[in-house]
């Protein structure tokens, strides 16, 4: 698959789960739906993140990157838009279930900061 093809669909996708996450939160009661309602939200929410973040990060590397090679981008700009689209859900549960203190916070960021200088060092001993 070209590099524009998939960029093309993943637009895509990124869109029908923007249209999903908005047909869920005005169509659907979250008191009545219960926790299907909620996991909907919350999926849809993360999908939708998730494509964002990822086609925002690898634009915006391919634009600051002076790298000829730009299909290095996908991976790492899909990986930590994956943490922040975790990072952000996991909050905004925890946030609903009254649970969220700023050190809990901190402490995810920490945690996925660190998973991502592993991931990022194990590229650099690779080369």
């Amino acid at each position: 698959m070209s590099l524009k093809k998939y960029l093309l669909l993943m637009f895509l996708i990124t869109l029908f789960c923007w249209v999903a996450w908005l047909i869920v939160v005005f169509y659907i009661n979250p008191e009545g739906a219960g926790f299907i309602g909620l996991t909907l939200f919350y999926l849809s929410l993360f999908f939708a993140c998730l494509g964002t973040f990822s086609l925002l990060g690898f634009f915006s590397r391919v634009w600051f990157s002076k790298e000829q090679v730009i299909f290095r981008h996908l991976g790492i700009s899909t990986r930590q838009s994956f943490w922040f689209s975790f990072l952000l859900v996991v909050t905004l549960m925890l946030q609903s279930g009254r649970y969220l203190k700023w050190w809990t916070v901190l402490l995810m960021l920490f945690l996925l900061v660190s998973l991502e200088f592993f991931f990022l060092s194990k590229r650099t001993l690779r080369r």
